[in-house]
């Protein structure tokens, strides 16, 4: 007699048995065949790569900003070996270009095409351009540096989560700063948009000086000559700048050339001065007062770790930009690992778990306020000469332990 092909099914001997038998068997056989598909479903399931959706800015001036973030997370993704949280995942990259209608078709595009996990964005206001495509969609955006006051407060969002800080906290621990150092009169100068409005606030509220003047700026500007001659005029104790990137870097230099670097004082973020525009513009750096979250010498082993692989595989020291990213790819691997990958099926558990915060950290220790933004500590560092003779960042002393944001109480989650 022939038989049917049992290939890829469960063989059943013919025996000669009851009717009640051979109802028997029909069950068990036809249970390890639902085992068997569930299995193969899970199996299949688990291998297909989770798209993020990374959108950064790659290009301009500010492209290495986008490209060390990039890099850190990419580094994070190669350690486990293409996966995050031992989840496979495939990182949709796509440059922005400083551009918020790009960031948006961009984010649109991936949307469309079944991405619910996004990060990646610098500016606050590319962020405010693809958030809300994002979170409109049901998915969830993790940010790795942008974290503009409104998502803090009023405008918070359970599939919205800031791993860098809020905005306002690089600018008011640089507001403890200026205390700290003496400084009775301060200008302030920061770019016209989000971000820059933000650091102005923050500096603000913390600041128990006088403020002479603010000056706001265009964000892709690159002469300053009229606001330093309008600050020399002014004669302040100490100048508050917020201006990243290339911006940053032209402004260091033409202050330096000014002559005013050996009369006021510099007091910045770290995203003022950050290392590659330390090496960006020579010596003028040296001097300056920075607040920052991290520093390449903090002691605990994942932060050495990172600081050891990030510069041993792309032969240059990671930025702070870097380090947050690093942390980001983490914190989305905990939660990945939790869900098993199944964030459309499980995103309250995939929620619960970014809460938690469960993942080691290069800052050391890190834990999410009631805004799903951190609460962290935050330093005050000094550029100095070195034993060799090159500038490096000093750390001085801590400004703020478990720092977080006011806009938190505005928060209805």
């Amino acid at each position: 007699m022939k038989h049917a092909s049992t290939r890829g099914a469960v063989r059943i001997a013919a025996t000669p048995a009851t009717n009640a038998s051979r109802r028997a068997v029909r069950r068990v056989a036809a249970s390890a065949v639902t085992l068997l598909a569930l299995y193969a479903h899970a199996a299949g399931a688990q291998q297909k790569p989770v798209d993020i959706g990374f959108i950064g800015t790659l290009s301009t001036p500010a492209g290495y900003i986008g490209e060390d973030e990039r890099d850190a997370f990419m580094l994070a993704v190669q350690e486990g070996g293409g996966k995050l949280g031992g989840v496979p995942v495939n990182v949709r990259v796509e440059d922005d270009a400083l551009k918020p209608a790009n960031a948006k078709q961009s984010a649109d595009r991936m949307v469309q095409s079944g991405v619910r996990l996004f990060t990646g964005v610098n500016f606050s206001n590319v962020l405010a351009a693809v958030a809300p495509a994002v979170l409109n969609a049901g998915g969830f955006y993790v940010s790795l540096n942008a974290a503009p006051s409104n998502y803090a407060g009023r405008a918070c969002n359970p599939n919205y989560f800031s791993v860098a800080f809020q905005n306002d906290s690089y600018a008011d621990t640089a507001g403890m700063a200026a205390n700290d150092l003496g400084a009775r009169r301060v200008v302030v100068m920061a770019p016209n948009y989000q971000a820059g409005r933000d650091a102005v606030a923050g500096f603000k509220r913390a600041y128990k000086g006088e403020i002479v003047e603010e000056i706001y700026t265009k964000l892709d500007q690159s002469d300053f000559s009229v606001e330093l001659a309008r600050i020399r005029s002014l004669d302040p104790d100490a100048l508050f700048q917020f201006h990243p990137g290339g911006a940053g870097i032209n402004l260091t230099k033409q202050f330096a050339n000014s002559g005013l670097a050996g009369k006021i004082k510099m007091i910045t973020p770290i995203y003022s001065m950050d290392d590659r525009m330390l090496a960006a513009t020579g010596s003028a750096g040296k001097g300056f007062y920075l607040s920052s979250l991290w520093s390449a010498d903090l002691d605990n082993p994942q932060n050495k770790h990172f600081v050891d692989a990030f510069t041993k595989a792309y032969k240059r020291a990671p930025t702070a930009y870097a380090a947050q990213a690093y942390d980001t790819a983490n914190l989305i691997g905990s939660g990945l690992k939790a869900v098993g990958g199944d964030i459309a099926g499980k995103p309250d558990a995939f929620r619960d778990a970014l809460r938690r915060a469960d993942f080691p950290s290069v800052r050391g220790k890190f834990r999410f306020g009631p805004n799903q933004h951190p609460v962290q500590d935050w330093y005050l560092l000094h550029i100095e000469e070195g034993a060799d003779g090159k500038l490096v960042y000093k750390n001085v002393k801590v400004l703020a332990r478990d720092h977080t944001d006011v806009h938190a109480a505005e928060c209805k989650m």
